[in-house]
């Protein structure tokens, strides 16, 4: 006479395991998104300013103040173009604030 399977009334051991801490973070809620580094609103700022060779006030740290258009810009710093004086590269750590000039829209 054969002796019957057996079966228990225990989960398959697969089923029963626990799961890793991989897993768990990977099952669990999605968590909200890291905000990105960088949104490039500066980078659409100057190119705007650029482009329309917009006249702009530079404020720097100092209390120094520049009339002036953007020339170009990298990371660190911005080329200030001058009439009747001379062309600036400033760094932009230096500067504690900009601003359109308003000046060319009253003549």
């Amino acid at each position: 006479m054969e002796t019957p399977i057996r079966r228990g009334a225990r989960a398959p051991l697969a089923e029963k395991r626990e799961k890793s801490p991989v897993e768990a973070k990977a099952t669990a809620a999605p968590k909200k998104q890291i905000p990105p580094d960088q949104t490039n609103a500066e980078n659409f700022y100057y190119i705007k300013q650029m482009n329309t060779k917009t006249p702009m006030v530079v404020v720097l740290k100092d209390g120094e103040i520049l009339h002036g258009v953007i020339e170009w810009y990298d990371k660190g710093s911005l080329k200030i173009n001058r009439d009747g004086a001379p062309n600036l590269l400033v760094y932009k750590s230096s500067i504690k604030y900009m601003y359109k000039d308003e000046e060319d829209d009253d003549n």
